[in-house]
């Protein structure tokens, strides 16, 4: 069959976005590693599906694969794509929408040209994020790839491990990241943040993410990296997160406990391939 798909970017992080609300789709989960492969297929990072809501409460569901093929609950770039993308193809006319997710509902609103998304409460109980302690995990070391890390963790609907170095330029990702990733520590893996902090409310960071590897911006990661610095007292509530990609807004409000992500996005391209 004829695929036709639209190639977007959150601050570089790249998406193959496919529509199936207006027309059926196959299983895609044997054919996303092909469609995101850089040179056998379109190229990206995730390859994200619009797909009908099963919760009545929603508008639509988000399906996510990582370029290795896998699928996952939550993307922070993907999602402000994802609102982008079904007001511009005329899915839907409302402004705000509510968005199922294997993480939960989420409600992306667009802002003028960027989207500001309502990304819920981080998980901080270690269990539930899921990591092989209890309780609070914040600076907590681990051997990985012959270096002692102390890193602190947070879902935002997926794992996030944040540690905070003082030059995140020197920092070997190539390395360091797949060995933090697959840390047996992480029983479903984890995407890794390696924060500088520039000021109280502006940091720089590199991430390597579940799944995708060193990407050029991780909005769930932001959001982690700004629910860390505040456990940690090293940021306030709001922040500037600077990615390889470009910037994103973060805060995490003392009034609801919820963090809200404010970015770009933007579209490349159209196309079609054969599946």
């Amino acid at each position: 069959m004829r695929l036709p798909f639209t190639k977007m970017h959150g601050l570089g992080n790249d998406f193959v976005v496919l529509d199936g609300v207006s027309r059926s789709l196959p299983d895609l989960a044997p054919h996303a590693r092909r469609l995101c492969d850089r040179r056998f297929g379109i190229g990206c990072d995730q390859l994200l599906v619009v797909a009908p809501a099963s919760d009545p409460t929603c508008d639509f569901r988000m399906q996510i694969y990582n370029a290795d093929g896998s699928e996952v609950e939550m993307c922070g770039n993907g999602i402000r794509c994802f609102a982008r993308y079904v007001v511009d193809r005329g899915l839907t006319t409302q402004e705000e929408i509510r968005v199922e997710t294997g993480a939960g509902v989420i409600v992306p609103r667009l802002a003028g040209d960027r989207v500001r998304v309502d990304m819920g409460r981080p998980v901080l109980e270690g269990r539930r994020i899921p990591v092989d302690l209890d309780g609070l995990v914040m600076s907590h070391p681990l051997e990985v790839a012959g270096e002692r890390i102390p890193f602190t963790c947070v879902s935002m609907g997926n794992p996030h491990a944040v540690t905070f170095v003082k030059k995140v330029a020197a920092v070997d990702l190539a390395r360091l990241g797949p060995a933090a990733e697959g840390h047996p520590f992480f029983p479903k893996r984890a995407n890794i943040e390696f924060v500088q902090i520039d000021a109280p409310d502006e940091v720089t960071v590199r991430v390597w993410e579940r799944g995708a590897g060193a990407t050029l911006a991780c909005g769930t990661g932001a959001s982690a990296v700004c629910v860390a610095g505040v456990l940690e007292g090293r940021t306030e509530r709001e922040v500037t997160v600077h990615l390889p990609g470009g910037d994103l807004a973060i805060e995490w409000s003392e009034a609801d406990d919820h963090v809200y992500m404010t970015g770009p996005t933007a579209e490349v391209f159209e196309g079609s391939l054969e599946l």
